[in-house]
C-alpha cells in the first residue's frame, strides 16, 4: 500500500445472509494491495475508487465527491448477483489525494489502469471528481497506443469538460482538454447530453477545434433514439476500443440530485441504460468510470443507488 492508496474496509461489503453467492457483497474480494496479476484465463472486474475532489474545488464546484466511492460500494453490496459464477470481482481500494496534490493521485491512477488492462481486467473506476477521466484516459492510451489500437471516448455529461487549465493545473472541467492536447492524433471523443446553459461558446469552439462529436440535450431523448443509435454506431465503427465515462450531473437532478452541478433538464436513466446496452453489445467496451457523486446532498441514497445500478447493469450486459 502506498501513501496515496487506502484499502476498502471489508465491512462495507455486506448484505442479506445467504449460503451461496446471491448478492454482490458475496462475490467481491477486497484486495490488500495494488498487486494486479491474476490467472490469465480468469474473468476479472476491477473496482478502483478515486476518493478525491480537489479537481472539483479547483473548478469552483461543491466539494464532497471524495466520499462517492464509499457510497457506491454500499449501494452495490446488497444487489442481487447475476453474473457467471466464475466472474471474479476485485476491489482494489481507493486512490486518495493528499493535501492539494491531485497530480500524484492521477499518476498512480494512470499507472494502475494500464496495469489492470495489461492483466486483462475490466476496470470500473468510482469517482470522485471528473478530473478522474484525465488519469483514467491516460492509462488507457498508454496501454492501447503501443498496440496500434484506436480508442473512442464516450462521455455522458451535461458538460464538454474541455475547459482550459486553471493557473496551469488540471481540474474537474479540464480532463478531455488535457487528453486532447496530449494525445492529439489519437483523440476521438463523443459527448452526449451537452447543455448550452452549462457550456459557453468558447467550449463549443474548442470542441470543433478538436473534432469532437456531440449531441445536445434537446436531441438527446428517447423519442430520438434512431438518431442517437446511428450516432453511436457511426462512432463505434471507427474505433477499436471504447472508454465510457458517466458523469452523474448529466442526469436530470430528479434522478441525481447529489452531484457537483445539478441539472434539472438532464437526461433520464431509461435513455442512459439503452446506451449502456448498446455499447456493451459492441464488444469494444474496454473500461468505464462513473463520477461526481456527492453524498452530502443525496436523498435516501438515490444518486448512489443510480450509480450502483449503472455499474451493475453495464457489467451484467458485458460479461
Amino acid at each position: 500500500m502506498t501513501p496515496l492508496h487506502q484499502l476498502t474496509p471489508p465491512q462495507i461489503w455486506n448484505g442479506r445472509p445467504s449460503d451461496s453467492i446471491q448478492y454482490w457483497y458475496q462475490a467481491v474480494t477486497c484486495m490488500d494491495n495494488l498487486e494486479l496479476s491474476k490467472p490469465s484465463n480468469e474473468k476479472g472486474i476491477a473496482l478502483l475508487g478515486y476518493a478525491g475532489d480537489e479537481g472539483v474545488r479547483r473548478n469552483q464546484g461543491r466539494t464532497g465527491a471524495a466520499k462517492g466511492p464509499e457510497s457506491i460500494r454500499k449501494m452495490m453490496a446488497p444487489m442481487a448477483f447475476h453474473l457467471e459464477k466464475d466472474t471474479k470481482i476485485y476491489d482494489f481500494g481507493d486512490v486518495i489525494t493528499e493535501n492539494e496534490d491531485m497530480e500524484s493521485s492521477h499518476s498512480l491512477i494512470s499507472k494502475t489502469v494500464t496495469g489492470l488492462l495489461s492483466n486483462r481486467y475490466f476496470p470500473v473506476l468510482l469517482g470522485g471528481g471528473h478530473d478522474l477521466a484525465y488519469a483514467h484516459g491516460r492509462g488507457i492510451f498508454d496501454y492501447l497506443i503501443p498496440k496500434g489500437e484506436k480508442l473512442g471516448i464516450i462521455n455522458l455529461d451535461a458538460h464538454f469538460d474541455l475547459r482550459n487549465l486553471n493557473a496551469g493545473k488540471g481540474h474537474s472541467g479540464s480532463p478531455f482538454f488535457q487528453l486532447a492536447n496530449e494525445y492529439q492524433s489519437h483523440f476521438h471523443y463523443l459527448c452526449l447530453g451537452i447543455q448550452q446553459s452549462s457550456n459557453p461558446k468558447v467550449l463549443f469552439e474548442t470542441a470543433l477545434k478538436h473534432k469532437v462529436r456531440w449531441m445536445e440535450m434537446e436531441e438527446f431523448n428517447l423519442g430520438n433514439w434512431e438518431a442517437i443509435s446511428q450516432t453511436l454506431d457511426n462512432f463505434c465503427r471507427k474505433v477499436n476500443k471504447i472508454y465510457l465515462s458517466i458523469d452523474l450531473d448529466g442526469f436530470s437532478s430528479a434522478y441525481a440530485p447529489a452531484v457537483s452541478a445539478p441539472a434539472p433538464m438532464g437526461f433520464s436513466p431509461d435513455l442512459a441504460f439503452k446506451i449502456f446496452h448498446f455499447l456493451a453489445k459492441t464488444g469494444k467496451l474496454l473500461s468505464m468510470d462513473i463520477v461526481e457523486l456527492n453524498p452530502t446532498f443525496d436523498n435516501d441514497n438515490c444518486t448512489a443507488r443510480l450509480a450502483a445500478r449503472c455499474v451493475e447493469f453495464i457489467i451484467r450486459k458485458l460479461i
